[in-house]
Order: structure tokens, then sequence, then C-alpha cells
């Protein structure tokens, strides 16, 4: 069977790979079709000799069974809000062309065919962003896909939507003729959900790896004391996250002349005569925790990855082809419970995540908190300045959205079909609504690293020298996007650049 990861996703999805099919694979995938169309010439298969859905219960007669499948698609087409980038369109082709690559679906080799060459050809789907419910499969976003894929509808080329009349056309290529089961084979799965999934969790690490950079650039600049990241504390804590984030925290700021050790406090003879300290000998909670805060994160989204993993490579529509039994199978692959659930937990985190970089910030911008940078890092005058004051709005706003989008999707299942769907899983709006916090995420992160850079452009010469060989050149690199402010300007367009930056560019130790 062919296996895909999320490497691979990230392949053909963001970096455009042409889709190779394996020599064998056309093969076991006829080989399925043809047993089903013998199977069927005697029985009654759900969803090729009769209607869907609740009027399941009526037969479709011989002559008709083809226009049966193509009034599937056109009647389920019916998607409202905004179309699906091209990354996320292209993932989610991706995610239905390897379920049917496990050839368990019984569709014709003609539909795999017309998948690549749409795959291969640049030509985008135009997939909107609501319509499914999560069970029977992502019906109206898949019908999409199929409408495309037959000739009807739009596409995008180049970015631009144009008839997928015009572009198949253009480019030589025939609409897909479907067979049998073709068209109820295209939208019963969980491959809409599954391919958004899919490139949220992409955009999870990366946004998960900035947030490691800023928490360790936080604790260089503020020469926070080391043990809070040392591997002896975290080694007592028995998570795999936590031990990995302060790991990653030890290997970012490794070459540090800024962080301290604690050795220092203990060998200070004079300490123990003192009364009071000029600094805090433990740090806020934002910068002393950060991994117990990011570990149940990082666990988070590795469990999700193989939730995610699992079901790219499930056969995920009904009913279920089985050659080696003999006999097809009826039942519910295609409700998308554990992507929806997934994705909950994912946007959970990320809230989480957003919240911390915010209070990262504004431990950064209160003068009376951090006790060595200017109010709102102001490089200017007070009062007639103003710094990072109208920045810090935003990431609190945006960071307070997240807040209000963290509740559950997976909880809220509403019948409909007539009740034959009477428990839902809504997980492509799990799924979409994930995707909504990350883009938030990014932008909070943003600002956050945009203030980190700010606060390093205040130290002394001295100590932008101590910085470590990561610290300087993150620094570097946001300073290409984004230039140290003392003069009041309008800053939206260099967040939005920095924002674009950090998503497009994963930060590697």
């Amino acid at each position: 069977m062919n296996h895909i990861s999320l490497d691979q996703i990230e392949q053909y999805a963001f970096e455009k790979k042409e889709f190779i099919l394996a020599e064998d694979v056309l093969g076991k995938v006829s080989e399925s079709f043809h047993f089903l169309t013998d199977f069927s010439t005697d029985k009654i298969i759900y969803g090729i000799n009769t209607g869907f859905g609740p009027m399941a219960q009526y037969r479709i007669e011989s002559d008709k069974l083809n226009q049966l499948q193509y009034n599937l698609i056109r009647s389920h087409s019916s998607g409202t809000g905004k179309p699906l980038n091209e990354t996320y369109a292209r993932s989610v082709m991706v995610a239905r062309l390897n379920s049917f690559l496990q050839a368990s679906s019984g569709i014709s080799t003609g539909v795999i065919q017309q998948l690549v060459l749409f795959l291969n050809k640049g030509i985008v789907p135009e997939i909107f962003e609501h319509g499914s419910v999560g069970a029977s499969g992502d019906l109206v976003q898949l019908s999409h896909l199929g409408l495309n894929l037959i000739g009807e509808g739009y596409v995008y080329e180049a970015g631009i939507r144009t008839k997928t009349a015009e572009v198949l056309a253009k480019k030589g290529l025939e609409p897909l003729r479907m067979e049998l089961r073709d068209g109820l084979g295209l939208i019963n799965g969980t491959s809409c959900m599954t391919g958004i999934a899919a490139v949220n969790l992409i955009y999870a690490k990366r946004l998960f790896q900035w947030a490691i950079a800023a928490s360790s650039m936080l604790n260089e600049i503020v020469e926070a004391f080391d043990d809070s990241f040392s591997k002896e504390l975290n080694a007592v804590k028995h998570h795999k996250g936590q031990q990995l984030v302060a790991q990653q925290m030890r290997d970012f700021v490794a070459g540090s002349r800024l962080i301290r050790s604690r050795e220092e406090l203990f060998k200070d003879d004079t300490a123990m005569q003192r009364k009071e300290f000029d600094r805090k000998i433990q740090e806020y909670y934002s910068i002393r925790c950060v991994p117990q805060i990011l570990g149940p994160i990082l666990d988070t989204i590795h469990y999700a990855q193989e939730v995610v993993e699992n079901e790219l490579n499930s056969a995920n529509d009904n009913p279920v082809v089985s050659i080696e039994a003999n006999n097809v199978f009826h039942g519910g692959n295609f409700h998308g419970d554990y992507i929806s659930l997934e994705m909950d937990k994912v946007k959970i985190v990320l809230t989480k995540l957003s919240m911390l970089a915010e209070r990262q910030l504004n431990f950064l911008m209160n003068s009376k908190l951090n006790g060595k940078f200017p109010p709102f890092l102001n490089a200017g005058t007070w009062g007639l300045n103003f710094g990072f004051q109208g920045i810090q709005f935003t990431a609190t706003s945006t960071t307070a959205e997240n807040q209000a989008l963290s509740g559950s999707v997976y909880v809220h299942s509403i019948p409909n079909n007539n009740d034959n769907q009477d428990i839902v899983s809504m997980g492509t709006n799990s799924a979409v609504l994930a995707r909504q916090v990350l883009e938030n995420s990014f932008q909070v992160m943003a600002i956050h690293i945009m203030a980190i850079c700010q606060a390093i452009d205040l130290l002394h010469t001295e100590e932008m020298d101590k910085l470590s060989p990561n610290a300087k050149s993150v620094y570097k690199q946001i300073r290409e996007k984004a230039y140290f402010i003392k003069e009041d300007k309008p800053q939206a367009e260099n967040i939005a650049a920095v924002c674009d930056y950090i998503k497009e560019n994963p930060f590697k130790l």
C-alpha cells in the first residue's frame, strides 16, 4: 500500500514536487475496481445501485447508475466562504489520492490519473472552507474537487480563477468520465479535513521552533539563570516534551555569555549577609517555566502528527472493498472524529503558545517587571514617542481572539440529513478554526520577536557581543524584515513581513 508522511505532504503541497505513481499501484486499484464491478452485478451495494444517505432505500435502475454519480457531485457542490489557498488545496488532493491508493475504495483508475494530472499540471481546485459536517466524509468540499475533475466549476491557475473547462482545454486534458461509484468515492471521505490538518501541523511545527527561539532569546537578554532549562531539573519530570524543550533551549543558548549559572549565586560570599537582592533570584513564570508550558504543546503536536499520518494512509470512505475477504463492507470510516479531536487539541495548545508569547512580550513592555528596558522598549523621547505601545495592543487583541476560538468543535455535533447523520464530527470546522488560531499565533509571535530584537538593540554593545550565535542569527534575519524603532512610524507592513517570513522559513538549530 502507498504510504505518505507529513514530510511528503510538505514536498507535494508546499514545494509542488511532482507526484509519481509507483509502477504497481494502478494495477491494485484496477483490481479493486473490477472486483467491485463484478461483485455488484447481482447485489445491492450502497452508492452503486441505491440512492444516498436517507434515500439509500431506493434502488436505482441500471440505465441511471452513471447519471447518479454525476448528480451526487453536482448536488453537493454547495460550499461557501473563502476557497482554500493553493497549499491547502494541494494537500487535500494528495490526501484524497493517497486514500484511493490503498486500493480499498473500488474507484476507477481514471480518478487516480486525473488527480495526478491536476497536481502535476498546477491546476488548483476551488474548494470552499465551509460545508462539511465531517461525517459521510467531507461531502461538500470534496464534491467541489470532484466537480473540477469532471471539467465543471472553477479552478485556479497561477492564482487566477478560471472556468475548469477552459483550463483543461488549454492543457489538452479531458474531463474525468466517472464510472461505477467514482462520484461517491470522491466525496465520501475525510480528505479535506485531513489535508487541512496536515498543513496546519507543518506550520504548527514551524511556529513551535520560533517559540523556542523567542523564549531562549528572552532568557538571554534578561540574563536568566540556566537551571530552569537544565537537564537535571527537567529529568525528574517524566514528560518527553518537557525534556525535549529544555534540551532545545540548552542547544539554542549554547555559546551565550549572558545566561547566568546558579553557581554564581551559590558562590557569592556576600549573599547570606544581604537582606535584599538587586535582581530576582527566580524569573517570572513566562521565562522560568518554558519547558513545562511548551512541553505539552510539543507532545500534542507529535501525537496529532501520528493521527493525521494514520488518516492520510487509511481508506476512509464507504463502503470498503476487500478482495482478500471477497466482500464489500459497509460502515463509517468516513467519520472524522480522529481529526476533529486532534485539531481541537492543536487549537488549544497553539492558543496557549500565543498566550506565553503575549506574556513574554508584556514582560518586555513593562519596565517595572523587567527592570532593564525603558517602557514599551521606547528608544525615543518618553511621552512624545511610543515605542511598542501600539504594537502590543495588536498582540493582546489577537491572543484574546485565540482564546475565544478555543472552544471545542469536536463536541458540537448537530444531527442533519433527516437524522441519518445523527452524530457527526465537525472535523473540517475544527481544522479550519485551528488554521485561524495558527495564523493568529504567527502574528503574535511576529510582534514578540520584533520586540525581542528591539530589546537587543537597546542592550549595551558588550552585552550584544555576548549573545549566543543562534540569537545573533535570528536577530540578523528579523532585521532584514523590520527595522529598529526610534521615531514613530506605521508598523503594519513590518509585522506582516515578519509574520510571512517566520511562516515560510522554519528556524533550525
